[in-house]
């Protein structure tokens, strides 16, 4: 094992002199090929470029003698440092700091961040990255080959935001580059990379003293809880005159079904069973009072709301701005306009009945919800989870609303509750 190991952040700045001493005393040196070319590094050091880091860790945990690997940044902030620590290779390490590039990158734009999300975007993370750029006004990303500003614009097709991407920081041909997101995937752009990706629509809260990071202070919807009434949320579902995607049935029995399931005991059940996430893109197909849309997205999910009357979607898009979350909505009728709309993690069906159910299983999401108001329409909708080869869960759901001050009944909601699970998802 090395005798000592030193990780030494580097931003541009000249080295300190505790890293100085530190990388001319080493035998063995790790680091990115401009680390390497650095003039501290001894000559006759075992020199090592930094690919795979845990092939690294293993050639320095071999190593007898003194290691030095040189990270960009702060290398304890999404770094090596974390790797090197790891279990399996036994090392302890010390660490000189740097500023990190997240930070250099929000200095260059002139802005404060401690209020922004900060992601890595690798090509197996990057939908999950983007997929926080479409939910919170503020985000860093991490780039890397392969997930950089042009994937990430091109998978915000649709959404817009502004780009701060930040080229080569620290160096000499560092670039800071301002432009919207439908422009950045026609660059060609150098790694390494920062981009801040901002923008949005919404009310946001006045600004207050921060008091955690990541967060906005105040709370956007002004009042606590989720699965609120629907007038909480600025708006209320009025009848509807015809079913959702060729739902069939009576006006009157369209109605009832729509206003059931955007009662607010169903919705909480409905959010349980999805349980959207950081880093989920909700489908909220039949958004209606976008009351469902909202509530996921405070959750800290991306959500897309899709409803196929106009009034439905300017209700939903209202809602979304006055509870201050972002949210794409698609005006359209499910199933065909679900075609065009990117992969979902989880998704929860408002209306549209087994054929909507049907096309949102062949995406393959990892839940779906959805709800009937009679048997024989939560039969086919179970029917078609099962045939989409998802394990099914149903409930019927009764829930008796009381006057607090003559325990009299004021509404009764009754409603068939369905849930699928995809088997080959992780949970």
């Amino acid at each position: 094992m090395a005798d000592r190991v030193t990780v030494i952040g580097w931003d541009g700045s000249p080295l300190t002199a505790t890293a100085t001493s530190a990388l001319t005393a080493a035998t063995l040196v790790a680091g990115a090929a401009h680390h390497l070319a650095l003039p501290e590094v001894p000559p006759g050091a075992e020199r090592i470029r930094l690919g795979s880091i845990d092939l690294a860790a293993r050639r320095i945990a071999g190593h007898r003698g003194t290691a030095v690997v040189l990270a960009d940044g702060d290398p304890g902030f999404f770094g090596v440092v974390r790797t090197l620590r790891a279990p399996e290779h036994g090392l302890e390490v010390e660490v000189v700091p740097a500023v990190s590039s997240v930070a250099t990158a929000f200095a260059r734009a002139g802005m404060p961040w401690d209020d922004a999300q900060i992601v890595v975007a690798h090509p197996r993370t990057l939908r999950r990255a983007v997929n926080v750029c479409r939910v919170h006004p503020k985000v860093a990303v991490l780039t890397s080959p392969g997930a950089g500003p042009s994937e990430l614009a091109l998978l915000l097709e649709g959404v817009h935001r502004t780009f701060v991407i930040c080229e080569e920081l620290g160096t000499d041909r560092e670039q800071v580059s301002v432009l919207t997101s439908d422009k950045a995937a026609d660059h060609v752009w150098r790694d390494p990379n920062v981009v801040i990706v901002i923008g949005g629509s919404g009310v946001r809260p006045a600004p207050t003293a921060a008091w955690i990071a990541g967060r906005e202070a105040g709370h956007p919807v002004g009042v606590r809880g989720w699965a609120l009434p629907t007038d909480s949320y600025g708006g209320e579902l009025p009848p509807r005159a015809a079913a959702d995607g060729g739902r069939g049935g009576s006006a009157l029995e369209d109605a009832l079904s729509r206003a059931e399931g955007e009662s607010e005991e169903v919705r909480a059940l409905q959010l349980a069973r999805i349980g959207p996430r950081v880093g989920d893109l909700v489908w909220d197909v039949g958004s209606g009072s976008g009351a469902f849309a909202v509530d996921a997205a405070r959750l800290g999910a991306a959500v897309i709301a899709v409803d196929a009357e106009a009034d439905a979607c300017a209700r939903t898009d209202a809602a979304g701005r006055r509870a201050a979350v972002q949210l794409q909505v698609v005006h359209g009728r499910a199933p065909h306009v679900l075609e065009r709309l990117p992969e979902p993690d989880v998704v929860r069906v408002g209306g549209g009945g087994a054929a909507v159910v049907s096309a949102c299983a062949d995406r393959r999401p990892e839940r779906i919800v959805a709800h009937a108001f009679t048997r024989d329409e939560a039969e086919a909708i179970g029917a078609a989870l099962s045939a989409g080869g998802y394990t099914v869960e149903c409930a019927l759901l009764q829930s008796v609303r009381l006057d607090p001050g003559d325990w009299e009944e004021r509404e009764r909601t009754v409603v068939f509750l369905l849930s699928g699970r995809a088997p080959d998802r992780a949970p």
